[in-house]
């Protein structure tokens, strides 16, 4: 099993930036790679950016290209989020969530194994 907590979320301005983090714990020693997701009201949830824990290879949504930043800390199981620019249409809740299967892949919500339960971003125009 492998714990999975948010923190960061808030209310900001358009232009401005929030970061989130993302705490994991418990078989860590199984996480292949960790991602964000969001969903914003009458939307399916999306994905926004993930990051494999040893490859360190990096994918992000077109949406959020140039604004966000996702990195992690291994030792201290934690991955970030780091948004910038942020607009609106950002608002979401944000989920961080983990994948454990080595031959999975990691774009798609069905990857993953372990959700946390979400944080709140809002953008005020």
């Amino acid at each position: 099993q492998v714990q999975v907590a948010e923190s960061g979320g808030g209310l900001v301005q358009t232009g401005g930036s929030l970061r989130l983090s993302c705490a994991a714990s418990g078989r860590t020693l199984s996480t292949y790679a960790m991602g964000w997701f969001r969903q914003a009201p009458g939307k399916e949830r999306q994905f926004v950016a993930a990051i494999t824990w040893r490859g360190r290879r990096l994918s992000y949504a077109d949406s959020v290209k140039g604004r966000f930043t996702i990195s992690r800390d291994n030792a201290k199981n934690t991955v970030y989020l780091q948004m910038d620019s942020l607009k609106p249409e950002d608002t979401a809740v944000y989920y961080c969530a983990v994948v454990t299967n080595y031959f999975s892949g990691y774009l798609r919500d069905v990857d993953y194994d372990y959700w946390g339960q979400g944080t709140q971003v809002t953008v005020s125009s």
